[in-house]
């Protein structure tokens, strides 16, 4: 049964500026312990200012360390390198501050920008295996949404658990937007279809579908997926795909990543629970090994929790 965390509400809305100041608290907060286990590494091996091959091994140690991946350790490492060598970097503040930039490069991938049908229903399809935090997420978007004015509506696509549906409905009440269901094992084609009818007849700009918690090793699972975007593009169009991934799950959550991408195209990533792990370097791996953008991340339990992605307040934020 997947593991829903439970939320509090949102705090009360400030100012754009201040709305920002505060998400970058949180941001700062959430990514304690991966900072702890990266950046504070980092800096005491730069301390002895002795940049030889020594220090170069202990800096791929600890990339690798934080779940940053062999092969985007070893690009990071290289494009620090030439940059020190090129701007006659010596001075370690200089030398993790010039880390703070290309990991902020190395995360500006793809499209973050949501996408929208020109006319008609967009659907925003989410998907992810039991535990990721998936059902709270589709909440926390349709807060965003609506909180900018777009008109949302939820579809209880997770039909194989009764549980799964009364938590969307519930939280959808929460949130202050209408959720479409069957009952427990219906066809989850068939809620998304009539969803996308509802949709059409309330005038609603974004139907936001809950999937079932898929296992990667199911194909037939996988399958249903697929037939879910069929039904859903009859009558509206399928804009995004999400993938929600657990961020504690580290390279289980991108192995995860990589069967979705097979059997869906998978537009985006939600990267939920951010707070809860030492090892943010995930997010270089994701963004590195699929080409895909991370499009949310979540750094706490409240209902504005969920923000948009930003590669430089991301790498600001983790360096701080």
């Amino acid at each position: 049964m997947e593991e829903e965390e439970e939320e509090e509400g949102a705090e009360e809305e400030l100012p754009p500026e201040e709305e920002k100041k505060r998400w970058l608290s949180r941001l700062r907060t959430g990514l304690s312990k991966s900072r702890m286990n990266f950046v504070a590494p980092l800096s005491k091996a730069m301390a002895s200012r002795r940049f030889d091959d020594v220090f170069w091994e202990e800096v791929e140690d600890i990339l690798v360390g934080a779940d940053v991946g062999m092969e985007m350790t070893t690009i990071v490492v290289e494009r620090v390198k030439e940059r020190m060598a090129r701007e006659k970097v010596k001075d370690p503040d200089a030398l993790l501050a010039l880390f703070r930039e290309v990991l902020a490069d190395a995360l500006d991938v793809g499209d973050r920008e949501l996408r929208y049908a020109p006319e008609g229903p967009s659907v925003f399809m989410v998907v992810g295996v039991n535990g990721t935090g998936k059902t709270t997420t589709i909440a926390k978007l349709a807060y965003l949404l609506r909180r900018d004015g777009t008109r949302v509506l939820l579809a209880a696509g997770d039909t194989f658990r009764a549980a799964g549906i009364e938590q969307l409905e519930t939280w959808g009440e929460r949130v202050g937007v209408h959720t479409v269901k069957h009952r427990h094992g219906a066809d989850a084609a068939a809620v998304v279809h009539d969803a996308v009818e509802s949709a059409l007849a309330r005038g609603v700009d974004v139907v936001i579908a809950d999937t079932a918690g898929r296992l990667h090793t199911k194909a037939n699972l996988m399958e249903e997926l697929k037939k879910i975007k069929r039904v859903a593009e009859r009558n509206a169009t399928v804009t995004e795909t999400l993938l929600v991934i657990d961020a504690t799950t580290g390279q289980n959550g991108l192995i995860q990543a990589r069967q979705f991408k097979g059997a869906v195209e998978v537009t985006g990533v939600v990267l939920t629970k951010l707070d809860g792990t030492a090892k943010g370097g995930i997010v270089v791996a994701i963004v590195h090994d699929l080409g895909i953008p991370i499009k949310f991340i979540g750094v706490g339990e409240k209902m504005d929790d969920l923000h948009a992605f930003d590669p430089q307040e991301f790498s600001a934020a983790l360096f701080s």
